[in-house]
């Protein structure tokens, strides 16, 4: 597989060709080659749509017929380019695609009206030989409102200003499959698969391919460098829009390998690892249920998390949760300071902290508990033969514990989940509950 090529800024991890500031790699680690797998589609958040917004703004589309003397473009020629070659020189004899590799050529207008065809005409831009492109039928004005453009030329606007706009970038990964460079010579690649999604910095942007120009070069925080070739403005990609909705080329969008990763994005991430995860409720609460109406829930409800996103603005993150079919949401937070959150206009409480109303695992497999126990747990009753674990999910921490000379030790609630002052009194040797008084 032919490599792409890479310009631009880079950190001293890229190797780059000391002979052309043009040509740099990752820093050359080999991953064991793995099938891609297509992404699913998903909606458009905002946060999506203000990076397809960026791209945009910043990559606009320029037809042929936009075209302005001193645009550049580097040749980049395909397997069918090395047959049927694109350019002439200056005498009309047609010059071999290889040897203009890695050329830069700039733009010079077009001529020939009036002729059988006409020309689009380039400079070599380092040593000002002349070459041009003959359109194979139509007249420049019906030509360049086509989508066909220059065989074998990627435009180096576009990576301009990725360098400018995109190096050093935060972003984060939208597919499972990226490339990864195996030498500076063979211009092959193998292909590394990543857990999904991955927050990365942009260390590097260059010239990719003629249909995906950009190669955008990231690195993990793991130090991982890999790559993907994108269109951004399209610009003389020789492809159609529609092309561009194929999952196979979805990937070379930016918005399909990449979004920008936004302060609220980079804090949803910390929360994907509650996605998934058993819980139950440590004591009675009010969930808000699929009609939008808040529902009591008894205490050790078990419930599984199935999205877990960050409130805007705010210290409080959106769950939501699932038991038999049902869904029910509810807002937490991950912090316990009792802080003022005057973003959002709310305190952070204890009664909003999820580690106080939520602990991980099945309630119904919790070691040491009984099932004929759990219906007077959840009501915070205890009786004798209770031991430690059982007493503690129907009472919570007790506010001190005693011993005495009886063989026996007590709990000593004043206040608790009850809500009830109690003393729980255990045997010393069984570590079971004698009796409550």
């Amino acid at each position: 597989m032919a490599a792409a090529l890479l310009f631009g800024m880079t950190t001293e991890a890229q190797t780059r060709d000391p002979n052309n500031k043009y040509l740099v790699w990752t820093n050359n680690i080999i991953f064991t080659e793995e099938n891609e797998k297509s992404m699913p589609e998903e909606e458009v958040t905002d946060e999506q749509a203000a990076a397809m917004s960026f791209i945009q703004k910043n990559f606009p589309y320029q037809s042929m017929c936009d075209w302005k003397d001193g645009m550049r473009f580097m040749v980049i020629p395909d397997k069918k380019d090395m047959v049927i070659r694109t350019f002439c020189d200056s005498t009309g004899s047609m010059v071999s695609s290889m040897s203009l590799r890695h050329k830069i050529l700039v733009y010079k207008g077009h001529s020939g009206e009036n002729e059988l065809h006409e020309r689009v005409n380039f400079v070599d831009e380092a040593d000002g030989t002349p070459y041009y492109f003959e359109l194979p039928t139509n007249k420049f004005d019906d030509y360049c409102f086509s989508k066909h453009g220059v065989p074998t030329l990627a435009y180096l606007g576009d990576v301009d200003i990725a360098i400018d706009k995109l190096v050093g970038k935060r972003l984060i990964t939208k597919r499972k499959v990226y490339n990864v460079d195996v030498s500076t010579t063979s211009y092959g690649y193998q292909k590394i698969e990543l857990p999904e999604p991955v927050e990365v910095t942009v260390v590097a942007a260059g010239v990719g391919t003629r249909n995906y120009p950009v190669k955008l070069i990231v690195q993990d925080d793991d130090g991982r460098e890999f790559f993907q070739n994108v269109a951004l403005s399209r610009t003389n990609s020789g492809m159609s829009d529609h092309e561009f909705t194929e999952d196979d080329v979805i990937k070379h969008t930016f918005e399909g390998s990449f979004d920008i990763l936004t302060d609220k994005m980079s804090a949803d991430l910390q929360y994907r690892k509650y996605i998934g995860m058993r819980v139950f409720t440590l004591r009675r609460l009010e969930l808000e249920n699929e009609k939008g109406n808040l529902e009591p829930i008894p205490r050790l409800t078990s419930f599984t998390v199935t999205g877990a996103t960050g409130v805007g603005g705010s210290q409080y993150v959106k769950m939501t949760f699932e038991k038999d079919g049902k869904k029910y949401k509810k807002k937490v937070s991950f912090l316990n300071d009792g802080k003022d959150d005057n973003s959002n206009g709310n305190d952070l409480s204890d009664d909003d902290y999820f580690y106080h109303l939520f602990a991980s695992g099945n309630v119904g497999n919790i070691e040491g508990v009984k099932q004929e126990h759990l219906a007077d747990i959840r009501r915070s009753i205890v009786h004798a033969g209770f031991n430690e674990t059982e007493v503690k999910l129907a009472m919570g921490e007790p506010d001190s514990k005693v011993r005495n000379n009886k063989g026996e030790y007590m709990w000593v609630y004043s206040s608790g989940i009850s809500g009830n002052n109690c003393t729980v009194v255990f045997s010393s040797s069984t570590q079971k509950v004698k009796y409550v008084k």
